[in-house]
């Protein structure tokens, strides 16, 4: 069990599982369910881990001939014979099916749905080989968890959900590109595509600061329409959306093109902070009306 919570990352959930319970409660506070709340808490939480299972766990096996060649990667549970790909692609399988199946006992649209869902995340292994916008599409896949967790609640869309959704796929897509500097030399050599090949490191590190501006806009509109939907919020939400703003910025203030020794504080410890603290400040505001 370690050498595949190890294989997937599990740890980086914390990127889009924080957003997810905000799109929970989002739906819990819009709909009128009774005590059913904690089941919907278990299968929305199931569904999160079972997809990233499957998206992390296809990506490694996809992925594995070129992290065997990375330096940088050569140390995962594939290359290193620790997971072989086969179980790995069975892994990929059975947490793909239990993602299809928990979606089944919550909602007809989120049924209907999740093969979207899931050809968006598994896709995203892929897009290096052929377009320089894979980062958008991480994020995309991210970006689909506060609007799915508030379809398993109300089974509608909604703009809130949406907008929060819209602002994690520039957020990801921007940190994403920071976090692929490492790789630039080595994806240029083989072929890949990325942003930063593209473009380079610090035009890669500019685009990635538009992004996130994008990204404080869709925030700000987020909680703007909060606010006037729920006009008895206080001030967390606010303080919330200041201080995620504040740490999406501070990040381009630890990478540069040529000193990447910070890209992890940048990339997994800000970001993880931005989202717990976003979210649960947010929900704290949500129970408190």
């Amino acid at each position: 069990m370690k050498d595949y919570l190890s294989l997937v990352k599990f740890a980086h959930t914390i990127f889009a599982m924080p957003f997810a319970l905000l799109g929970l409660v989002l739906g819990l506070v819009d709909a009128e369910i009774g005590s059913r709340w904690w089941i919907l808490l278990l299968q929305v939480l199931a569904c999160m881990v079972f997809a990233r299972n499957a998206a992390m766990a296809f990506n490694r096996y996809v992925d594995w001939r070129q992290d065997l060649q990375n330096p940088r990667t050569v140390m995962r549970e594939i290359p290193q014979g620790i997971v072989s790909p086969k179980r790995a692609l069975a892994f990929t399988v059975v947490n793909g099916f239990l993602f299809i199946l928990t979606t089944y006992f919550i909602n007809a649209l989120c049924f209907f749905l999740s093969p979207v869902a899931l050809l968006v995340i598994l896709g995203y292994s892929y897009t290096k080989r052929f377009t320089f916008l894979c980062h958008l599409i991480l994020g995309l896949g991210l970006g689909l968890a506060p609007v799915g967790a508030y379809l398993a609640v109300t089974a509608q869309f909604s703009q809130i959900p949406l907008l929060l959704g819209g602002a994690v796929v520039f957020w990801v897509a921007g940190f994403d590109m920071i976090y692929s500097l490492q790789d630039e030399s080595f994806d240029r050599a083989h072929g890949l595509r990325s942003i930063p090949v593209l473009l380079g490191g610090s035009k890669a590190l500019q685009l990635s600061a538009v992004l996130h501006a994008l990204c404080a806009v869709l925030i700000a509109s987020a909680l703007w329409s909060s606010n006037i939907r729920y006009p008895s919020l206080q001030f967390l939400h606010w303080l919330a959306g200041v201080a995620f703003i504040a740490l999406l910025f501070y990040q381009h203030t630890l990478v540069k093109p040529h000193d990447l020794s910070r890209v992890n504080l940048a990339f997994f410890t800000t970001n993880g902070i931005a989202s717990l603290l976003f979210a649960s400040m947010i929900i704290l505001d949500l129970l408190l009306v």
